[in-house]
């Protein structure tokens, strides 16, 4: 079968050509890119049913207004702001809610806070400091939220104002993150082509070869990432501007590994006298079981992410098992066309057979039991002490698998923006006059019959909140002298309060998700400590809503996992007709994706001193590591199985493995090369992604 159809395409090269150049043509010309297809804004990044969301939809519902902003004005005079200043900071405000400032009047409220009062673990200054909660109606959407804060910067503060002036929060910070994945992205796919081409015209000494790598390159990223987007918006899912860039270097990575297999079996085949269509035909033929069942590997153990619940997840998993299997089509199809077209001319200015020697062109020949390729020592080692080499080897991945005690999980939004971001130093600047916390503070409602009445018990609660470790102020009712409910943290109705929680550290940080996990399992015992007993407790808020992210992705991995690892085991074990090999194979992967994620957390977080690493980071590495292990695996051991038909199992692992070795490092490194260049995007997550996958 692999026969008939290797034939069938070498037949049809240039049907196979120019349908793939239409291909892309009308998916450039017709489909949106991911960009225009957002759908949504932070929705992408939080779980379905979260009960923080649902917790501060009801807050909204029983108070008169919200007290969380994901938008806020920054200001800060380390000389201090002065008395007019903090009374211009108020008059603003002032205007803005009662609708008298017409070009800011799609801004729905404004709250107002200086640090001139305060204890020193809130105020870590004294009127230096003030930031404006911003709030808008549902409708205003992101873009249009930014645009407003920065219209208010530019046009009501800065003509009059001599100190700092920025806006910042989750929705700056998302907006900001966006623009610098757009900027970044042409750099990484150039990097990335000159990194491909450099590297398989080295390998080959040849101009052709790489002309033919980046031409099914290029095919199947654009085919892909606009229908990727096209699918997201007839779906309703917002693929989020995170996946481009991974995708990017995926498909760099993973068809060019496939071009070098197939460029290196043609080459040896012609090397050996065949012509070039022949070579290509018996050359697709071999390799095309191996091929198909590796970028399957990949394809099944992403897709396996639609069983998250995370919106990202469950974009980020088809997202890359689309545009692998199109890879993967294109691999098949347009490589071994592009060979059968150009013949020999695709190795010049070497000649295989003449300048490339039969011997030279083996590297992983199956059959060619004569010829004693180069290199081979460290295969000899293993074949002959191959328990001694397993347990170095895996005594080697257990040390590094051991950074993963170190990891800790978090949301760095706003600080894994570079330092020159303006949402990272509004934080900056707003984290000198203030605990970190003030940007993103935390609401816990509590219900009950007639529990705004019960002030004694609420001002106890409030006490023993402020007493919790991690915390640096909270407000509440034991601040609202008066007895009446205006609406801010005892509602009308008289059957809920709420208390305003700020944390001294980064809200969206991992130290802060611990804080507010440990305050969330002693609520409870603290309602009763206080004597508000019957009254239920929620929590609302940007901690809240990471730590639910965060444990949700974790539920996500438990359940995606198996399901990821069962599939490439039925694959493996379809593929080898073996039940034990894939055991081996898969948790050689397993182990080593360990082995990446631990050193990941020694270099990050024990090294560099960072408080996390960004939730999705593991997650998405642990997926694509698994199942990129288990392609290198699929080709090695297929080889391996060849061989054996022909030789004893160990001299068949020797053989095999040293005809394999050169292939699989050039692809290797370019793999590595590939993800390596997304730490170009100048933000945390994608230098944590690179590094993990790269190592």
């Amino acid at each position: 079968m692999s026969t008939r159809f290797a034939s069938a395409v070498v037949r049809l090269r240039w049907v196979v050509l120019a349908f793939w150049i239409a291909a892309a043509a009308v998916v450039v010309t017709q489909l949106p890119t991911i960009r225009e297809a957002q759908v949504g804004a932070l929705g992408d990044l939080v779980p379905r049913n979260s009960d923080a969301v649902d917790a501060e939809l009801r807050s909204s519902e029983l108070f008169r207004f919200p007290l969380l902003s994901r938008t806020i004005v920054v200001q800060r005079d380390a000389d201090g702001l002065g008395v007019a200043e903090e009374a211009r900071i108020a008059a603003r405000a002032l205007a803005i809610n009662r609708g008298q400032d017409r070009p800011l009047r799609r801004v729905a409220g404004a709250l107002p806070l200086t640090n001139a009062v305060g204890h020193s673990d809130l105020a870590r200054e004294r009127s230096t400091t003030a930031i404006t909660y911003l709030f808008f109606q549902p409708e205003v959407g992101r873009e249009d939220r930014q645009i407003l804060a920065e219209r208010l910067v530019e046009r009501r503060i800065e003509p009059r104002f001599d100190g700092f002036a920025g806006v910042t929060g989750a929705i700056a910070a998302r907006s900001q993150q966006s623009e610098l994945i757009s900027e970044s992205l042409p750099l990484v796919e150039l990097a990335t082509v000159l990194l491909v081409a450099l590297v398989v015209a080295l390998h080959f000494r040849a101009l052709g070869a790489p002309l033919v790598t980046l031409t099914a390159v290029g095919i199947s990223y654009v085919v892909s990432i606009r229908l990727i987007a096209w699918i997201g918006q007839k779906l309703g899912i917002s693929v989020p501007s995170e996946v481009e860039p991974v995708i990017v270097v995926l498909l760099f990575g993973v068809v060019t590994d496939y071009s070098i297999f197939f460029l290196s079996r043609v080459r040896s085949r012609i090397a050996d006298g065949e012509d070039a269509r022949t070579a290509t035909v018996r050359g697709t033929a071999e390799l095309l079981p191996i091929i198909v069942t590796a970028g399957l590997t990949v394809v099944a153990a992403s897709a396996s992410l639609v069983a998250a619940k995370l919106g990202f997840l469950e974009a980020f998993g088809p997202g890359v098992a689309l545009a692998v299997l199109i890879g993967l089509l294109v691999a098949i199809t347009l490589i071994p066309a592009l060979l059968a077209i150009g013949g020999s001319a695709v190795f010049w200015p070497r000649r295989p057979g003449v300048e490339v020697s039969s011997a030279e062109a083996a590297e992983e020949k199956p059959g060619a039991a004569d010829r004693r390729p180069r290199r081979s020592r460290a295969l000899e080692i293993a074949t002959r002490r191959p328990r001694l080499v397993a347990l170095a080897c895996g005594a080697f991945l257990l040390v590094a698998a051991s950074g993963l005690t170190t990891i800790d999980l978090g949301n760095p939004l706003i600080r894994g923006l570079p330092a020159d971001a303006d949402a990272r130093e509004g934080y900056r600047q707003a984290s000198q006059g203030f605990a970190p916390g003030i940007l993103s503070p935390t609401v816990v409602i509590v219900e009950g019959d007639g529990v705004a009445g019960r002030r004694r018990a609420l001002s106890r609660f409030q006490a023993l909140l402020a007493q919790r470790r991690g915390v640096a102020e909270v407000v509440g009712p034991a601040d609202q002298p008066a007895e009446r409910a205006f609406g801010a943290v005892l509602s009308e109705t008289g059957d809920a309060a709420r208390f305003f929680v700020v944390l001294g550290t980064d809200p969206l940080g991992g130290r802060a998700v611990q804080r507010l996990r440990a305050l969330r399992a002693r609520l409870p015992s603290l309602l009763r400590e206080a004597g508000l007993n019957g009254a239920t407790v929620s929590v609302a808020g940007d901690t809240a809503l990471v730590t639910e992210t965060i444990d949700k992705t974790v539920d996500d991995l438990a359940r995606v996992a198996p399901v990821a690892i069962a599939v490439l085991l039925i694959i493996l074990a379809g593929f080898l007709r073996a039940l034990v090999a894939p055991l081996y194979l898969v948790g050689a992967s397993v182990l080593a994706l360990a082995a990446s994620l631990g050193l990941t957390g020694y270099v990050f977080q024990v090294l560099l001193g960072h408080g996390e690493i960004t939730y999705f980071v593991p997650f998405a590495a642990a997926v694509l590591l698994v199942s990129l292990g288990s392609d290198y695996n699929v080709f090695l051991v297929g080889r391996i199985w060849d061989e054996a038909r022909e030789r004893p199992l160990r001299e068949a692992v020797r053989v095999a493995g040293a005809r394999a070795a050169t292939p699989i490092t050039i692809a290797g490194l370019v793999l590595a090369g590939s993800f390596a260049l997304l730490a170009l995007v100048p933000i945390r997550p994608f230098q944590e992604l690179a590094f993990a996958m790269a190592a």
